[in-house]
């Protein structure tokens, strides 16, 4: 973790990039509190030479010269405000975007593991509480300490002996507000931690709340937050306690410092040693510091709340890719198709071996499907060709390139991947089947929908193609969402197909509708298909068997229906029944067409 000094000035390097705005915001703020620290001598000076001798016009032109200050003071504070919120919103906007980017551009294996609820907290609470005090925050804690210097210089040149019995007060005051800051600080990060948590038990609600609801379960899922929210509550409670006892005192030290000037100065105007005019600018010194003073101990907890979120934005920012690119990376260009895993072995970093030593070869144009039990390593092995995560033994060639040789765009752009669980943006149907290729016209779009099955019910719908999809394409059923992932991933014309388990939320008949269409692609293109579905394995090239993340079996159907083996088990399980019943349907068409001519 980065030490806490480091996380301060890495958060006021955002700053750097807009050093003139910088420069107006604290020459403002150093006006407005030179200005300030001259107000009590102009009052001083009135009393002296007007009240003590019985004169009116030092008095009024003391309050010509108040007022003007307090016109100038206006617009150097105008200025001070106004550049400092727009630091604080600029910060928050890089900041964001550094966040969000490192976010996108994190590997499979960081999502696998991250909770949603947890990044949205640390994009949305975490970069408010640290916009607040990278802008205005930190030139107010500026402004307080100069003015905190500036008064005590103020008042040595007044009176030096006056001035260091008020110090002992304002020493006290300074040493509350550092260890205020020290204490406070741990305290905000557990808060933002637990605020992190408490978004990841909502987020998770409210995706699953057709589960939740489906099975009567929202007493026990408000149990849930009930929990987290009072943890919550409890860390943010122990902070306001800590803050609530230390704001009095930070009054209570200031007004000690009043009485020590009244007490000692008053005697000392008494004694005719001072004016009554020097006493009066040296308890308005001290009392100029009451307002920031007291403000100096909600600088200091913006600063630890800060520090804290911010240490949580930059744990993100700074995750390392699992899948780094190379720096002398080349670009994939003019694939083929060849797809070769050379004795591949992959690992999470938590779990042992998830496929051991696989190896085969496919050809450009083959269709080569991957069939096991659950947790084989099927979608690990589609996986590894774009990268998603990387071999932890062996190579990925393409082409007889190592895809680690090449960049991650190049090498993406040329494989389109239906995934297991479909996922839609909300926005059009349109929108979602280009969203691989934005440019594309309604034209290709509509022609992808059709080789996917899938123009002739976006026809049925009112708006057609700008029907909108709603949140995670909730408005369609299993298949619909299948069939527009299928379109989305032909558009983008790519070389290497990967669909998996693509065609498992559609019924048989859609099934061998848009296995008719793919058959139209598939013959310059190398295609990956996990399926259950007989139709499949009977049309691939090749058939890889996987068992326990090994390849046990590997050929065409036929070939491993005779070997007696795992595949033979599997179809006898669950393949069979398919075969039967398209038997069933093709005997029923015939006895349909007899009846027909006869």
């Amino acid at each position: 973790m980065e030490p806490r000094i480091g996380i301060y000035r890495r958060l006021i390097g955002y700053l750097r990039p807009y050093w003139q705005f910088v420069a107006i915001a604290y020459a403002a703020m150093l006006s407005s509190t030179l200005i300030s620290l001259f107000i009590p001598q102009i009052i001083k000076r009135s009393i002296d030479n007007g009240l003590e001798e019985g004169r009116a016009q030092p008095l009024f032109l003391a309050a010509l010269l108040i007022l003007l200050i307090a016109l100038v003071r206006a617009g150097v504070s105008f200025s001070q405000r106004y550049f400092g919120e727009w630091l604080t919103h600029r910060v928050a906007y890089d900041l964001r975007n550094d966040f969000y980017l490192s976010v996108e551009h994190l590997p499979f294996a960081f999502h696998d593991k991250a909770q949603t609820g947890d990044l949205m907290s640390r994009a949305t609470s975490d970069i408010t509480e640290t916009e607040r005090f990278a802008g205005i925050g930190l030139l107010d804690l500026v402004s307080t300490l100069l003015l905190l210097f500036g008064v005590i210089v103020a008042m040595f040149v007044e009176d030096p002996i006056l001035t260091m019995m008020v110090l002992v007060p304002l020493a006290v005051l300074v040493a509350l507000a550092i260890y205020f800051g020290t204490t406070i600080r741990p305290m905000f990060k557990r808060i933002q931690e637990q605020m992190g948590a408490l978004s990841a038990t909502m987020q998770e609600s409210m995706t699953g709340i057709g589960v939740v609801k489906a099975f009567a379960r929202e007493d026990y899922e408000l149990q849930k937050f009930d929990v987290d929210n009072d943890e919550w509550f409890e860390r943010r409670y122990a902070a306001i306690r800590l803050w609530g006892n230390f704001w009095p005192t930070f009054t209570l030290v200031l007004a000690v410092a009043v009485v020590l000037l009244l007490w000692f100065g008053g005697n000392q105007v008494i004694a005719g040693s001072i004016t009554v005019g020097t006493l009066f600018a040296m308890i308005s010194y001290v009392l100029m510091l009451n307002a920031p003073v007291s403000r100096l101990g909600f600088l200091v907890n913006l600063a630890a709340t800060a520090g804290a979120a911010a240490t949580r934005v930059f744990e993100i920012v700074d995750t390392p890719s699992d899948v780094p690119e190379s720096p002398d990376a080349i670009d994939l260009e003019n694939v083929a198709g060849e797809v070769v895993f050379e004795d591949v072995t992959f690992s999470y970093h938590t779990s042992g071996a998830v496929i051991q030593n696989v190896d085969f070869m496919a050809k450009p144009g083959e269709i080569v499907a991957l069939i096991g039990p659950t947790g084989s390593g099927k979608s690990t092995v589609t996986n590894l060709i774009p990268r998603f995560y990387d071999a932890s033994a062996g190579r990925v060639l393409i082409d007889g390139t190592d895809v680690r040789d090449v960049t991650l765009g190049s090498l993406r752009s040329s494989i389109a991947a239906v995934l297991q669980a479909p996922f839609l943006f909300n926005d059009t149907i349109a929108d979602n089947i280009a969203y691989g290729k934005p440019e594309a016209s309604r034209e290709e779009i509509i022609a992808a929908a059709k080789i996917a099955a899938a123009h002739d019910f976006i026809q049925s719908f009112p708006e057609g193609y700008d029907t909108m999809v709603g949140e995670r394409g909730v408005t369609l059923s299993g298949g619909q969402k299948q069939r527009i992932a299928i379109a989305r991933a032909v558009i983008c014309d790519p070389r290497i197909l990967i669909l998996d388990d693509s065609t498992s939320s559609v019924d048989t008949e859609t099934e061998h509708i848009i296995q008719e269409a793919l058959a139209k692609i598939m013959n310059d293109r190398t295609t990956f298909v996990i399926a259950q579905r007989l139709l499949t394995l009977k049309k691939a090239d090749q058939i890889l068997v996987l068992d326990k993340g090994k390849v046990v079996e590997r050929g065409r159907h036929e070939q491993l229906l005779e070997e007696n083996g795992l595949y033979r088990q599997i179809y006898d399980l669950q393949l069979r029944d398919q075969e039967e019943f398209v038997e069933a349907q093709r005997s029923m068409a015939v006895a349909g067409n007899g009846k027909t001519s006869q």
